[in-house]
């Protein structure tokens, strides 16, 4: 069964396990501290485990930023990083954001205008 979690602290295990299958990223962190900063975050839980993952953060005022959706390849196709991403979205307005941002490939261009981002310019400086 699945279920959405608001602000669930997944354990560095779950989470890198999942960010490892959706992306292959074979960094491993703790994501406490940055999760404790965050505005909100949702996870998607099917029979207990972590399936799905997206992450708010923000400015500290009125400037909300979706970060690191993420869906287990064995789940897609089956509506759970919309359910998160709207479930995030009400969250950050329940939460005093004004606005949300979010970056993301070409690709994803149809995902996003679904969940109802609307297109914008950006920048961008890798750092690292």
């Amino acid at each position: 069964m699945q279920e959405l979690r608001t602000d669930p602290f997944p354990a560095a295990d779950e989470l890198n396990a999942l960010f490892s299958a959706d992306w292959g990223s074979p960094h491993r962190r703790d994501f406490a501290e940055i999760l404790s900063r965050s505005l909100a975050h949702i996870g998607a839980y099917n029979d207990g485990k972590l399936v799905g993952f997206v992450n708010v953060a923000w400015d500290g005022g009125i400037h909300a930023f979706l970060l690191d959706t993420s869906v287990h390849p064995d789940m897609r196709r089956q509506g759970i990083a919309t359910r998160m991403v709207r479930q995030a979205t009400s969250i950050a307005r329940e939460r005093g954001a004004e606005w949300l941002h979010v970056d993301f490939e070409p690709q994803l261009t149809g995902f996003y205008r679904a969940c109802g981002f609307i297109p914008t310019a950006a920048g961008l400086i890798k750092l690292a």
